[in-house]
């Protein structure tokens, strides 16, 4: 299997995968969590096995001055534990639900209670894209001073492919955008830049050991020489990410699940793709010609 030919049919299908998530993210858009929002997040554990509608009657009856229509609850761990997401509460708001639910279901266990309001949640959504986007930033000009131009710019194009399809893939799963996400991003960025500087400075340095050898040949041996290294990387954060998937409380559930997704894009897009944009960005398809390298 070559790897430049396979690459650059892999860079067309990035490319439609890339428009295809930028479309969802205009609809159906994604679903920004209460960190991001505003609201009140609940989290209990009762006694008894309970229901949905169970939990939204005592709700509805505990506060009925409140129109709680649009909260949403999820059942987790056997049916005993619940989460409830609604707009902002107060405490005393609050301080009723779980004596409400004391009474009806006995046991409770209050596992999490987060109330962020509107003003917070839009900073948040500020300082979220700002993060990413100095990272991109940093990168560029760390790998344009370390390589190239060429080098830096197809770099960060595969991050914001990587965070494009993993954006893409909590639209399709409907999974909750929160803070623990923005924090799983930076560190795809982080895994994936790794593996792309690592292809990188392989095709650098066979560049100044290998004048004469036929470009497409070299980043193919380039890749070759640093595909068992990233496999085993990507492999081993796989499996710890993975437990934490399976094992994980719902805190950082969403969490680990945009590790796993970004590990899985991050090395394909190290392996099958970066090269081959540079590649193709470079021209140097043909044979030997006069190479830069910093």
């Amino acid at each position: 299997m070559s790897f430049v030919r396979l690459g650059k049919t892999c860079v067309m299908v990035s490319a439609a995968l890339v428009a295809l998530c930028v479309t969802m993210l205009l609809w159906p858009g994604l679903n920004w969590g209460v960190d991001f929002t505003g609201g009140t997040i609940l989290e209990r554990r009762v006694g008894r096995t309970i229901s949905a509608g169970e939990v939204r009657s005592i709700l509805d009856a505990a506060v009925p001055e409140v129109d709680l229509s649009r909260a949403t609850i999820q059942l987790v761990e056997g049916d005993k534990e619940f989460i409830i997401r609604t707009q902002e509460l107060s405490n005393n708001d609050i301080m009723r639900i779980d004596k409400a639910f004391q009474q009806e279901f006995g046991g409770l266990v209050e596992l999490r209670t987060e109330v962020v309001g509107p003003v917070i949640g839009r900073e948040l959504v500020r300082s979220a894209v700002l993060a990413v986007l100095v990272a991109a930033v940093g990168i560029l000009l760390y790998v344009t001073l370390r390589f190239e131009y060429r080098f830096a710019a197809v770099a960060v194009a595969a991050l914001l492919h990587d965070v494009a399809l993993v954006l893409g893939s909590f639209v399709v799963l409907g999974r909750e955008i929160n803070s623990p996400f923005v924090a799983a991003i930076l560190t795809v960025v982080g895994y994936s830049i790794n593996n792309t500087i690592v292809i990188f400075d392989r095709i650098r340095e066979n560049l100044r050991m290998s004048p004469r050898e036929p470009v497409p040949e070299l980043v193919e041996r380039s890749i070759r020489q640093s595909l068992t290294r990233s496999i085993n990387t990507s492999i081993t954060t796989f499996l710890a990410a993975g437990m934490l998937v399976v094992f994980g409380g719902s805190a950082i559930r969403d969490f680990a699940l945009a590790l796993v997704i970004g590990l899985v894009v991050g090395t394909y897009s190290s392996v099958l793709v970066s090269g081959p944009m540079w590649l193709m960005w470079s021209g140097k398809g043909a044979g030997p010609k006069t190479r830069t390298t910093a």
